[in-house]
């Protein structure tokens, strides 16, 4: 009798232990399914979507364009930065590629507007092209008023 009460005892401990296994791998199956991957909304992806036309006053002196203008940036943490390349060809194409630099994760949304001045040389035909943040947008070039300068010049764009 006392050899079958330990078969019993083996057998009821070894569907205790299978059990507890199941009942593991049931759990960390339900923890998997109800973490959800953390849903990134399209602003959070690109809080620049609404940025599609560029504004600016272009000025033509002694074979520099200067293009002084701003772009409405969603936060004040926003720096703008810009880069410029001629591309040499008949006429020139000048191709301004902005970019935003913004170091910071809790700054609060108020549009705030950042000023930019871009100057290069180029022939008086060259056509001009913008990019932002590494998608081409529209280029409003506005044309300069009879003496005025780009260091004399108040930003006040409409349109």
């Amino acid at each position: 009798m006392n050899h079958k009460s330990t078969i019993f005892a083996g057998v009821v401990l070894s569907i205790i232990i299978i059990g507890m296994f199941v009942f593991a791998y049931i759990k960390k199956q339900e923890i998997a399914s109800d973490v959800q991957s953390p849903v990134v909304s399209v602003e959070e992806q690109d809080p620049y979507r609404n940025i599609t036309r560029i504004d600016a006053k272009h000025f033509y002196i002694d074979t520099t364009h200067t293009l002084v203008g701003e772009i409405v940036m969603p936060t004040q943490c926003d720096l703008l930065n810009w880069d410029t390349k001629v591309q040499e060809s008949m006429p020139e194409t000048a191709i301004i590629d902005f970019d935003v630099v913004n170091s910071t994760k809790g700054c609060a949304e108020v549009a705030t507007p950042q000023r930019f001045k871009v100057s290069f040389d180029a022939s008086v035909g060259a056509r001009v092209k913008a990019r932002f943040m590494g998608r081409d947008v529209e280029l409003n070039l506005i044309p300069a008023g009879e003496g005025e300068t780009p260091d004399s010049f108040e930003l006040f764009i409409k349109g």
